[in-house]
């Protein structure tokens, strides 16, 4: 007889993964627009809470056991549409590489080709994110944050912290990329890897 009151005082948490899967996405033009103004410290702290966010809403989709297939696929969206946004704003700004940027929107490219290849030649099929996906996600936010991090403090630790950011997106960009490829050459007619998270 207790569970029902319990079910109850969740239920208006049931839907808080999307909603702050939404509320990243709607930081985005702000965050945006303060980097582009040269506001680079309320760009920080705006990209340090869409990152909040991005931890918060898998830990509650976790939790309160809410995971839906919204979320499944509004997540990495969410993340794509963040990241790839502030890596043309940055590199616009002259502070992001161009080599590092184009790798990042050649393998999702790619990867969303493919994707939609295969959706067209055998239908619909599930996503997993993969390890090297993960990793990948992981060194870009590390990447963007270590050169907004770059504009606040010209500490030669940064310095440094922003070289190796640097570095390991490109490396993990080329080595996820060549996964996804490797697992749908290998296992075509199975469900891919979603590596694009």
């Amino acid at each position: 007889m207790n569970q029902a009151p319990a079910r109850s005082w969740l239920n208006p948490f049931r839907n808080a993964p999307n909603l702050l899967t939404l509320m990243r996405i709607c930081l985005a033009p702000f965050l945006v627009a303060a980097i582009l103004e040269g506001r680079y410290r309320l760009g920080f702290i705006l990209f340090i809470a869409a990152g909040l966010t991005d931890a918060l809403d898998g830990t509650l989709a976790r939790v309160l056991k809410q995971r839906s297939m919204l979320g499944h696929y509004l997540d990495p969206v969410a993340d794509k549409l963040l990241l790839s946004t502030l890596f043309l704003v940055l590199l616009y700004k002259g502070m992001m590489p161009i080599t590092v940027t184009v790798l990042v929107f050649l393998r999702d490219v790619t990867i969303i080709l493919v994707a939609a290849l295969l959706y067209a030649a055998v239908g619909r099929r599930e996503f997993h994110p993969s390890i090297f996906g993960k990793a990948n996600t992981l060194a870009q936010i590390t990447a963007v944050a270590a050169v907004l991090l770059h504009q606040l403090t010209p500490a030669y630790w940064v310095v440094i912290f922003r070289r190796i950011a640097l570095d390991a997106t490109m490396a993990l960009t080329v080595a996820s990329g060549l996964h996804y490829a490797w697992i749908v050459s290998r296992r075509p007619g199975a469900p891919a890897v979603n590596d694009a998270k």
